[in-house]
């Protein structure tokens, strides 16, 4: 009678076990190590500049140059974990940082150092995909919407990290110290790696392919002996559809909405936390206040993380990125309003918008998971980071050229305007998947 009554309890709603703790680190760590990389280029660039003569046509290249590989590696990795699975592709990413990080110690051109900053983002826009779906696939659907939305924490972290262990080994006063700066990822990453070894496919991926057998060997390793294929919940045969079949059914739509919500919530973020002190002087803000403030801002952005993680199986996810375009696209907007206020008004505002789009940040990797099929869900995933970091490529180099050209006020509008976008797109298309099995909440009859 037990066993009977084990047969009849869905993966979905197990216990969370060691297992998916161990899974919430492997894949955790991949965003620290992300959130690490992408920002520590940011306090070497200024030493790598001045040793290697870069012009500004180079400066501008290196700093954009794991961006443009994020996009190749979006949309590469989310097609390649379709086809090859999760857990071959787990591997690629820590590999690519450790072998690019040791590379770009050696570098001696602003050439080199894009080719290798390049290939990181690659790695990145690896992760994004196979990670997040590898580790979804495994979690319990009570956890799965705070652990995926954890993950946005973490990448803060990572960045935060950065410009500590930056700035300390700067400290020596060795103008090549840069180098040691771009090579400290590699120790991550080779953590990341070892961490890594021993993880087993997704055995919903594994019955995609119709390999059964090797899924129910999952199953049993993972979750006990007295499981079996029988606690996966079905998934509609009607919904298993190839990649050229997507934009045909019905997730076309919700393929619209992920690059929507994605790149209308990032757009501006990427431009406010990369010229957060441009912005503020431009708003009057200067000395401690601008200090303070930039300092503010970037922790009242893990805040508004923080807070939408706990939040996140309360409100449900449509209300919780309707509220959070919402309020924060407000702010934006009484940011351009109030352009010439006082400081105190202005860092209030800023730090609402910050606060608030915390619910958009965490759903970034949450909606994507949950709402697609096992046949396409990492090609999703793929597609909203691919083509979200061209919107933050853009915003970023739009920011200060809209500053000089049409002032503060002005490019606050459409840093509003931007996220009341993401704002009508989330009211129109939104579907809600709190409590639901990843099965249910990926099908389009409910």
């Amino acid at each position: 009678m037990r066993e009977n009554n084990i047969k009849m309890i869905s993966i979905d709603d197990v216990p969370l076990n060691g297992f998916h703790q161990l899974m919430t680190v492997r894949s955790g760590g991949g965003w620290v190590l992300d959130g690490y990389i992408l920002s520590i280029i940011g306090v070497a660039l200024g030493y790598i500049t001045l040793e290697l003569q870069l012009n500004s046509f180079w400066e501008g290249m290196v700093a954009a140059s794991a961006l443009i590989g994020i996009f190749i590696g979006g949309f590469l990795g989310g097609w390649l974990s379709g086809v090859l699975g999760r857990r071959r592709l787990y591997f690629v990413g820590p590999v690519i940082f450790i072998l690019c990080s040791v590379g770009q110690f050696w570098a001696n051109s602003g050439l080199e150092v894009f080719i290798y900053r390049l290939l990181i983002g690659v790695g990145v826009g690896f992760e994004y995909p196979v990670a997040g779906a590898l580790l979804v696939e495994f979690l319990p659907k009570k956890y799965r919407g705070s652990r995926l939305a954890a993950l946005t924490i973490l990448w803060f972290a990572g960045a935060a990290l950065a410009y500590i262990v930056g700035n300390l080994i700067l400290s020596s006063g060795n103008l090549s110290a840069w180098r040691y700066v771009l090579l400290s990822p590699a120790l991550i990453g080779l953590f990341l790696l070892v961490v890594r070894l021993g993880t087993p496919e997704s055995p919903r991926w594994l019955m995609s392919k119709g390999k059964d057998e090797d899924a129910e060997r999952v199953i049993k390793k993972v979750y006990g002996a007295s499981f079996s294929l029988k606690n996966i919940p079905a998934q509609n045969s009607e919904e298993k559809l190839s990649l050229s079949a997507i934009l045909k059914s019905g997730y076309g739509a919700r393929m619209l909405f992920v690059s929507l919500f994605w790149t209308c919530s990032v757009i501006p973020v990427f431009a406010v936390y990369a010229f957060a002190p441009k912005v503020l002087d431009s708003l009057n803000i200067t000395g401690d206040w601008a200090a303070y403030g930039s300092v503010a801002i970037t922790v009242l952005f893990v805040v508004g993380c923080i807070v939408a993680t706990k939040l996140i199986d309360i409100m449900g996810r449509r209300l919780m990125v309707i509220h959070s375009f919402l309020w924060s696209g407000i702010a934006l907007l009484l940011l351009g309003y109030f352009s010439d206020a006082g400081g105190l008004l202005i860092l209030i505002l800023f730090g609402s918008y910050a606060l608030f789009i915390g619910g958009a940040q965490v759903l970034q990797l949450v909606y994507p998971n949950e709402i697609f099929p096992t046949e396409i869900r990492s090609f999703a995933v793929g597609i909203g980071a691919s083509l979200s970091r061209v919107g933050a490529a853009i915003g970023t180099w739009f920011v200060p050229i809209s500053l000089q050209s049409i002032g503060i006020g002005q490019t606050m509008y459409i840093a509003a305007g931007i996220t009341f976008i993401g704002l009508i797109s989330s009211i129109l298309l939104a579907p809600e998947t709190k409590s639901m099995s990843l099965e249910k909440a990926a099908s389009l009859q409910r």
